[in-house]
């Protein structure tokens, strides 16, 4: 039997995985969300990422965002709700 891996797991191997960052933090924050649209009840909707890694230093905020979208890719980016970012370059 296949164990399903969770959303914030997903998020943090594929990123760790693409960038190589030096600092990474993901947090499933879906709980403070609970009433407002997007809310999903067990959680894994919305996340905050904070990264910081070589691969963004000579990028714009723009375009480090749509690096780390394209990582995820649509099976994670089409699961989940939100998606806050906080991206530096070392």
């Amino acid at each position: 039997m296949k164990k399903i891996e969770r959303m914030l797991d997903q998020i943090e191997k594929t990123l760790q995985q693409s960038f190589d960052p030096v600092e990474l933090e993901v947090l499933d924050v879906s709980e403070a969300h609970r009433g407002h649209s997007g809310f999903e009840e067990g959680g894994e909707s919305h996340f905050e990422v904070k990264i910081v890694a070589a691969y963004f230093s000579s990028m714009n905020r723009l375009a480090q965002h749509r690096a780390i979208h394209k990582a995820l890719g649509p099976s994670v980016m089409g699961k989940i709700h939100a998606l806050a970012l906080k991206v530096s370059g070392t």
